[in-house]
């Protein structure tokens, strides 16, 4: 883990989603949310809705990307048949992982996919914290030079 790592957070709406990343180590995300494509090593899920209870608002799960591909949902989801010839990334990993403590969505805002560093996403409380500027994030080499 280096503090240029990059991390997507992906949101996570089901709670059959989160139990697909569980069980078989794998997420999606349709092909035409990410047009500049996934650059990425680690992903991140911002739970969404009620079904997570005390997760709900949150960035709690995170892991290191091991594979991807494209696949058709049909193929991912087969019992699944509406936007079934879409296009999506399948982005698999080894292990989920509980992001402790959990990054909170105070002051609520509204989340679709968040680019981040790995140096923002481990320090950060707040989701406001991993769009962070401050001259240590940018300008890492000068710091780490001068320190």
């Amino acid at each position: 883990m280096y503090a240029d790592d990059r991390v997507l957070v992906g949101v996570v709406n089901r709670a059959k989603d989160l139990e697909i990343a569980r069980r078989q180590l794998w997420y999606r995300i349709p092909e035409s949310q990410l047009p500049r494509g996934l650059n990425a090593e680690y992903i991140a899920f911002f739970l969404s809705g009620s079904a997570f209870r005390e997760y709900s608002g949150s960035i709690a799960f995170f892991a290191r990307i091991t594979g991807l591909e494209l696949a058709r949902r049909r193929d991912l989801l087969p019992a699944e048949t509406r936007r079934a010839d879409d296009l999506y990334y399948k982005i698999q990993f080894r292990q989920l992982l509980p992001k402790d403590p959990p990054i909170q969505n105070l002051p609520a805002r509204s989340i679709s996919f968040v680019r981040t560093t790995w140096d923002r996403f481990i320090g950060a409380e707040f989701i406001s914290d991993l769009y962070n500027s401050s001259d240590f994030y940018v300008d890492r080499v000068y710091h780490a030079l001068r320190g």
